[in-house]
């Protein structure tokens, strides 16, 4: 795998992100989407959107306000546990997240740190930990600053709680605590604020999901790592409400696994061996959950959550009904049985994913040109995901002829899928350019074309071409996505 600022610079170059208010020399860590990148994440959050949501006769979708009752966020735990772990180097003033610069010190030094149970440590999990542990081993174990490139020692403080999420005020009068409103951290819950009214408005019966996209905002100590970890960033949830029987949860629960694997290997064409699942600890689990697992992607940094897969008990809906004095219970109408749904989640991080889906796709292959070795840039997109589909080059850009049939080969495929019209430089250049950004198929008009009514076809992935009649284009591009 090419190294992650090899990615960031040619995703920038590329049009796929742009620095975020990059003509006041940028807000740290915040990225813009380009053309490229934002037809790609919506092609993966279409795909996604097909195989879940409308070929499936169990599972509706939802799109709820970004801003929510400040109750939901009290009775989810999110304002008293959501935090991470805060240490501050007094002599340099910087800030770290304790939890991760303990996690890059055991993915570096595990070999060499012995005798790990004086800390207490069970496990390499590092949020499975007391904040005194952690100050612990942050003292004794990295006592120089990780930025610093002199050996310095830190002074350090203790480990405290950063809460991380947003919030603003909504209404005229500012700083009123009823005026107080968060900025969602996840988008979980008003899956499970909406449980009822999707379930009265609906013919959705338990078993059932529910479905969403959208964005989420979390107050990051330490962003870091291109797209993986920022401030604003999407998610696309699942919420699969089954019966109040711990067993056939569980079943569900290990089913979606399988069907996740399948996903990642034939749909998105992922490596497998670096894709690989994480089941969490005993004392790493989150308060609402029973079992979870996490999808990990070999970042080039290092393992990373991409995905995650939890069963989340009761815990959510109970809490709700509990609050609001709203009723959350199902009444099956074929037993007359009442009760709460447990819930399974296979979730997904969209920024995350899009991210793993061009570190997958980036290649660099050595070519020998004109007698000369030479390397190519290019970027095996699966055809379903493609931001560009298909480029259609007039051979001689001042030809009207050549001209005049690209353009009107564009507005016909261009009403199945993303196409490109390109007639600068030289053809071979053409080609160069959209390698780079993942086309599948390119599509030369030249004489042959004005006379025969045949093109040619050039494949990404193999560089062979073909002659292909234009009435028949569109069939064998679909044929051969």
């Amino acid at each position: 795998m090419h190294s992650l600022e090899t990615i960031v610079s040619r995703a920038k170059r590329k049009g796929f992100v742009y620095p975020g208010s990059d003509i006041y020399g940028w807000l740290a860590n915040a990225w813009d989407y380009g053309p490229y990148w934002v037809q790609l994440k919506k092609n993966i959050q279409d795909l996604r959107w097909k195989t879940f949501v409308q070929t499936r006769p169990d599972m509706v979708g939802l799109d709820a306000q970004i801003l929510m009752h400040p109750k939901v966020w009290e009775t989810s735990w999110h304002v008293d546990n959501f935090d991470d772990p805060l240490i501050d180097d007094k002599v340099t003033g910087e800030r770290f997240r304790a939890d991760k610069i303990i996690e890059e010190t055991i993915e570096s030094k595990w070999f060499q740190l012995k005798d790990l149970d004086k800390y207490w440590v069970t496990n390499l999990i590092p949020e499975s930990r007391t904040f005194e542990q952690m100050h612990e081993f942050i003292v004794n174990e990295i006592p120089n600053n990780p930025n610093s490139k002199k050996e310095k020692t830190a002074d350090r403080t203790e480990v405290r709680k950063f809460q991380m999420m947003f919030y603003t005020y909504q209404g005229a009068i500012h700083d009123a605590d009823d005026a107080k409103v968060w900025l969602r951290p996840e988008t979980a819950q008003w899956i499970f604020v909406n449980f009822r009214n999707v379930l009265d408005t609906t013919r959705m019966r338990v078993p059932f999901w529910i479905a969403q996209v959208g964005k989420a905002f979390r107050n990051e100590i330490t962003p870091r790592n291109f797209l993986y970890r920022t401030r604003e960033f999407e998610q696309m949830e699942i919420e699969y409400f089954v019966e109040d029987d711990t067993e056939k949860a569980m079943e569900a629960f290990n089913a979606w696994k399988d069907h996740s694997k399948d996903r990642w290997e034939n749909k998105l064409e992922f490596s497998l061996d670096r894709i690989k699942f994480r089941e969490h600890e005993s004392d790493e689990l989150s308060h609402y959950s029973d079992a979870t697992f996490d999808v990990e992607y070999q970042y080039p940094w290092w393992w990373w959550e991409l995905q995650w897969i939890a069963y989340r008990t009761d815990f959510d809906l109970r809490n709700h009904q509990e609050a609001s004095g709203k009723n959350m219970q199902y009444s099956d109408p074929h037993t007359g049985k009442r009760y709460i749904p447990h819930v399974i989640e296979p979730s997904f991080w969209l920024s995350r994913m899009t991210l793993a889906v061009l570190l997958e796709s980036y290649h660099e292959e050595a070519l020998e040109w004109d007698g000369k070795d030479s390397t190519r840039v290019v970027v095996k997109f699966p055809f379903v995901i493609a931001p560009v589909k298909v480029a259609i080059f007039p051979l001689i850009k001042k030809d009207e002829n050549h001209v005049r049939l690209s353009k009107e080969i564009y507005a016909d495929l261009s009403q199945h899928f993303s196409v490109e019209y390109d007639d600068g430089w030289a053809i071979w250049k053409r080609y160069r350019r959209q390698d780079e950004i993942g086309t599948p198929y390119c599509i030369t008009v030249d004489n042959n074309s004005i006379e025969n009514g045949t093109v040619t076809v050039r494949n990404r992935d193999t560089m062979e071409q073909e002659t292909i009649d234009i009435s028949e284009l569109l069939t064998y591009i679909l044929s051969n996505k």
